[in-house]
């Protein structure tokens, strides 16, 4: 059946046609706040590193593990929080991602030694993980059509404040002269108060209408299109169904079934595994970098200096990829992220001591940044939300998610082991060659999403699949 003719298909062009409304901003906000915390857990840490490989005198293994863990144990929480909102619905598993990434954070600024700092981080990694594809699925299916990209990009925007307030509270507390062993502490403790700020707010949010609708709670979903819309909706025309629980495994199997799913599933995938590893190498490892164009600074140096590339190149990046999204499309800015990530990570690798020109390296450095931002770590983000069915929307984005946390774990860990081995030259050679690859997949392997309904694009994947 197309969606044309099913049960509320007429309601759903009214959503997708609304302009954007005080709900749109409220859940934007909502959601966003998660990343925000994410961001700055996920990135606090290299300042945290710095600070305790002096008081802790960590090998380069275990400060690869330290650092990769949450991303690797975020895979985790990906695939496991996405499955369950596709089962059970967005509502009812909302909220609890927060309450595991605010334990986790706790209990890793009570770590006692090295190796329980590894396992807290292990929970909190579980907790950032599930809340990528329930915060970027309630985006967008609550998002019109025309503006969809933006609003969805904006919940990742918020990761632009985590990257930001990470340094300068850690610059902050450095200037005051507390001793470095509890200024990592209060600075992995505070991962949970934005966590646990946002807990009540989720779990008031009401379901989006298009996953009661194909779980066919059709009066619910005309009540909660009225909300969206601010009036009274015309019936649903079909009775509500009861409401069936899922199979764990139907969510995968409808993924797998059809070609162009699974294509779009690859590349997704591939896409954030190849952006990642690029990313969180270069961004987690900051402070490595750094040190090794002024070796001669100290902490506080190399903490106001990671601001400042933070400030001045990725946050315009988010914000400027939000409102280019559905402008531009999708598919040009992923390309266009990595052809520009690609050529700024070549020029630091192959430019001779281009290590000991601070500033020009800085503004290279920034590019790559910018266009990271205004490139594959935005629009990575939006095609798992765009691009799979209602019922398996969470489970793809939760799969797509996890691929690339598990290339974020390869970049982080190995990234040092790069800059020990041949300093910038390996590890931002690696780098270059990452975004090349990121490119063919994107070409080859992901459709254009802008313009188009969440229902469209079920639509034409059905059709190529039938075809």
């Amino acid at each position: 059946m197309s969606s044309a003719a099913a049960p509320g298909s007429d309601i759903l062009e009214h959503l997708d046609s609304s302009k954007i409304t005080r709900l749109h901003w409220k859940i934007m906000f909502i959601s966003g706040m998660g990343f925000f915390t994410d961001a700055y857990d996920l990135f606090i840490i290299g300042v945290v590193m710095s600070l305790l490989k002096q008081e802790w005198h960590i090998q380069p293994f275990a400060e690869g593990l330290v650092t990769s863990t949450a991303l690797l144990a975020s895979a985790v929480g990906a695939i496991l929080f996405g499955r369950i909102a596709d089962m059970l619905g967005r509502k009812r598993i909302y909220g609890y991602e927060v309450l595991v990434l605010a334990a986790g954070a706790i209990a890793s600024a009570l770590s006692p030694n090295i190796w329980w700092l590894i396992f807290f981080r292990v929970i909190l990694g579980i907790g950032i993980g599930g809340d990528y594809p329930v915060s970027s699925t309630i985006m967008s299916e609550y998002a019109g059509k025309k503006s969809r990209g933006m609003m969805v990009s904006l919940v990742f925007a918020m990761q632009a404040a985590g990257l930001i307030f990470g340094p300068l509270l850690a610059a902050a507390f450095l200037a005051t002269g507390i001793s470095h062993d509890l200024v990592w502490r209060i600075l992995l403790a505070f991962g949970a108060v934005p966590a646990l700020a946002v807990f009540q707010m989720r779990r008031q949010m009401a379901e989006t209408p298009r996953y009661l609708l194909a779980s066919g709670q059709h009066q619910a979903f005309q009540e909660a299109c009225s909300g969206v819309l601010g009036r009274s909706v015309p019936n649903a025309a079909a009775e509500s169904a009861a409401v069936v629980k899922e199979p764990f495994w139907k969510g995968f199997k409808i993924l797998l079934a059809q070609p162009t799913f699974l294509t779009r599933l690859v590349g997704a995938s591939l896409a954030w595994f190849l952006m990642d590893f690029a990313y969180y190498g270069n961004t987690v490892s900051s402070p490595l970098v750094l040190a090794a164009i002024s070796p001669k600074k100290d902490i506080m140096s190399h903490t106001l200096m990671q601001l400042a590339v933070f400030a001045i190149a990725a946050a315009p990046g988010y914000f400027v990829a939000a409102a280019m999204m559905d402008q531009i499309g999708r598919k040009s800015i992923q390309v266009i992220g990595f052809a520009m990530m690609a050529a700024a990570f070549a020029a630091i690798a192959l430019i001779p001591d281009v290590d000991k020109l601070i500033v020009p390296f800085l503004i290279v450095y920034g590019i790559s940044y910018f266009f990271t931002e205004f490139g594959p770590n935005a629009t990575t983000f939006v095609y798992p939300a765009e691009i799979f069915p209602v019922k398996a929307r969470t489970t793809g984005h939760g799969i797509a998610a996890a691929t690339g946390k598990l290339g974020g774990f390869l970049g982080v860990f190995l990234f040092p082991i790069f800059m020990s081995w041949h300093g910038l030259f390996s590890a931002e050679l690696a780098a270059a060659i990452a975004s090349i690859f990121g490119i063919v997949v994107t070409l080859t392997m992901l459709p254009e999403t802008k313009g188009k309904s969440l229902e469209e694009l079920s639509a034409e994947t059905s059709a190529l699949a039938s075809g």
